[in-house]
């Protein structure tokens, strides 16, 4: 049961990540659709995450490394997870 709920997390982690890594790439497109309804579906999964580390980390030099903080924070939780396994 224990290994059910150690791979469920896991994959959650790994959609969050390819969730953040695609909106990371989408920031770059100058003209987005931000009111399309998959970059809606992508702001919603991946804000509840980004804001607090947002609020934690300020951006520098105009950039914003929260998601590299949190994916970096996600992978270390993943591997803390598969050593639970």
């Amino acid at each position: 049961m224990v290994n059910y709920l150690i791979q469920f997390l896991t994959i959650l982690i790994t959609i969050l990540t390819w969730a953040i890594l695609i909106r990371v790439l989408l920031s770059w497109i100058p003209n987005l659709d931000r009111g399309n309804p998959l970059v809606q579906l992508l702001i919603q999964i991946t804000d509840p995450v980004l804001e607090p580390a947002r609020r934690i980390i300020p951006p520098v030099g105009g950039m914003d490394l929260s998601p590299i903080v949190v994916i970096l924070v996600l992978q270390f939780l993943e591997r803390l997870l598969r050593g639970l396994a």
